[in-house]
């Protein structure tokens, strides 16, 4: 079975977890959510390359550089997800399976979360269920790859 490679792209703010908002997005730090995808990964066998930014450019240009490089990208936009149409564009434009997460139920907070511009072109969403949003997200991610293999 091919190691699949999985890009893990976090959006702004997301390094401030486990000390911003934890009533929102709990204490789990992205240290350790980075931790617990490279464990889940290699249960699948498959390896994760996690990148954070704060800056949409970096996002998009690591989107750009996925393609021919991981055959899936796992992605927290942040609150990019309701205001960038360069990141979904770019995820249009690379054709690679990309799932979107997000640690707090977006539907359940401010009406302007509850727009994606990215769910429209990923091949699911998943929120709400805090750091198991990221691990549930990959092994759905790894699921689809492996059926697109035969």
């Amino acid at each position: 079975m091919l190691q699949l490679s999985i890009l893990v792209l976090h959006g702004p703010n997301i390094n401030l977890l486990g000390k911003r908002e934890p009533g929102v997005y709990g204490t789990v730090t992205l240290d350790e959510i980075n931790r617990l995808l490279v464990e889940e990964a290699q249960k699948l066998q498959a390896k994760v390359y996690p990148l954070q930014s704060n800056h949409e450019g970096v996002l998009v240009d690591a989107i750009h550089d996925a393609a021919g490089k991981h055959q899936g990208i796992l992605i927290n936009a942040g609150a990019y997800t309701h205001t960038s149409v360069a990141i979904r564009d770019a995820i249009a434009a690379v054709n690679i399976p990309t799932v979107e997460v997000h640690l707090s139920n977006i539907y359940r907070r401010e009406e302007f979360r509850h727009h994606s511009y990215i769910a429209p072109i990923a091949i699911g969403q998943i929120s709400g269920f805090g750091a198991d949003s990221y691990t549930l997200g990959l092994q759905a991610l790894i699921n689809h790859l492996r059926k697109l293999q035969g």
